[in-house]
């Protein structure tokens, strides 16, 4: 998944961004309302962490305008405030979710894999695809009844096919969920670990649709 921080504190924007790396995601930090929204106008996110403090506004503000153009992306609010009154402003502007500052990183964990479940529609992270069973939370997959090990690299690209089963991902969607912005981005990545989790997973779970994209499971 790819993840916009905007977050302006330092230390803490590292502790994030290195953490939701560490969980095969991609993660852009930005550190101001402008360059989160330039972000935001280039590349679609799986997910938004936001700061409400922030060097040149307030983070309420830029999230209501991302409501207003209707961009649906799910945003989790990390901030400071701890007032009732500022949760729900921020819940009312179109927020999925707040964290108070200081927070354990391994509650932001649980708390973006189940605003990413609701917003894709699954209120569980166990799936089930052909004869694959997908848990997202406890990085398990089951192919044919036999658990099978994944590297980052493979879940991040089964997280973007699995994102839409039975549909169409192509290959920039992909390179998008595996890159941040200034990483190099090798031309063949994504037929690589394409090709890895098929011989994981069984080559009939995932179709290559040349010059298209891939697919997970059956065609809807």
């Amino acid at each position: 998944m790819r993840v916009l921080l905007i977050e302006d504190d330092a230390t803490l924007g590292e502790a994030v961004r290195d953490h939701v790396i560490s969980g095969d995601h991609a993660v852009d930090w930005m550190k101001t309302i402008d360059t989160g929204r330039g972000a935001l106008e280039t590349t679609q996110y799986g997910l938004i962490l936001l700061d409400l403090r922030l060097p040149d506004g307030s983070g309420i503000a830029l999230l209501k305008d991302m409501r207003a153009r209707g961009v649906t992306t799910p945003v989790i609010i990390l901030t400071a405030h701890d007032q009732i009154s500022d949760r729900i402003e921020g819940l009312n502007s179109g927020a999925d979710d707040y964290l108070v500052k200081p927070f354990n990183l391994g509650e932001l964990t649980a708390r973006m894999l189940a605003v990413s479940r609701r917003y894709s529609g699954r209120p569980v992270s166990l799936m089930r695809v052909g004869d694959l069973e997908i848990d997202a939370a406890d990085r398990r997959v089951i192919a044919s009844g036999e658990a099978v090990t994944l590297s980052g690299r493979e879940w991040a690209v089964l997280d973007a096919l699995s994102a839409r089963p039975g549909a169409i991902v192509s290959k920039a969607q992909i390179e998008e969920a595996l890159y941040a912005f200034g990483s190099e981005v090798e031309s063949n990545t994504v037929e690589v670990y394409v090709s890895r989790l098929r011989k994981k997973l069984g080559r009939d779970n995932i179709a290559t649709l040349r010059g298209i994209g891939y697919r997970l499971g059956r065609e809807q």
